[in-house]
């Protein structure tokens, strides 16, 4: 599956606003957005302050790109997304957050396993994660309620898993999930609900977007 792997900082400049796609580094005096909040090019000062009244679409777009930057995901996935939310009972931009909050990636990151999403996306293609008792290396894979995830066993002793274990914090998971952090293990309780899903998205722009 394609990825985005150009420089991540810029994209939290575009959006005008920290994305936190570095996980702690973000916290840090060295985020980039904290030294350079401009839009990103060789005219990024000027167009700071050039801003006029952003249009309809301007905003519905720039709304759907802020999506697919936060949880990873190119812009076809992406659709694809979109169209089997539409087909879903309930609210379209709700089934949408719900959709990508299950991936597998997000879950790991969710559980705190890793500090960012790219960072989870690569302990589960490189073979560290069970879903269910079986190793995949599908970061997009759809995690359902009842499922079990866990660490492989042939990973928990690398260095990594082992000041995990020491420094994982459980006080984080959100309620649709439950973690054991002696174990790095995590069971999916239910489907995850809007009010668990903390990301600053206003759903309602990304519809309009797709159902011009």
């Amino acid at each position: 599956m394609a990825r985005y792997t150009g420089p991540v900082c810029r994209l939290c400049r575009r959006e005008g606003e920290k994305l936190f796609l570095k996980g702690s580094r973000c916290l840090t005096p060295k985020c980039s957005f904290e030294r350079r909040s401009y839009p990103p090019g060789q005219h990024g000062r000027e167009k700071q302050f050039r801003r006029g009244r952003a249009s309809d679409y301007l905003l519905q777009l720039r709304e759907k790109q802020k999506a697919r930057r936060v949880y990873g995901v190119m812009e076809r996935q992406f659709s694809r997304y979109f169209s089997r939310a539409e087909q879903q009972v309930g609210l379209t931009g709700t089934n949408l957050l719900t959709l990508l909050e299950r991936r597998l990636d997000n879950v790991i990151y969710r559980l705190g396993i890793a500090s960012s999403r790219a960072q989870a996306r690569q302990l589960v293609t490189h073979g560290h994660i069970m879903l269910n008792g079986r190793k995949t290396n599908v970061a997009s894979a759809m995690v359902s309620p009842g499922d079990a995830i866990s660490i492989r066993s042939e990973s928990m002793g690398r260095t990594y898993f082992k000041v995990l274990r020491q420094e994982m914090d459980d006080r984080r998971v959100p309620r649709w999930l439950s973690v054991d952090v002696d174990n790095l293990s995590a069971n999916v309780l239910h489907m995850p609900a809007r009010e668990d899903i903390d990301v600053s998205l206003n759903e309602q722009l990304i519809v309009e977007y797709y159902s011009r």
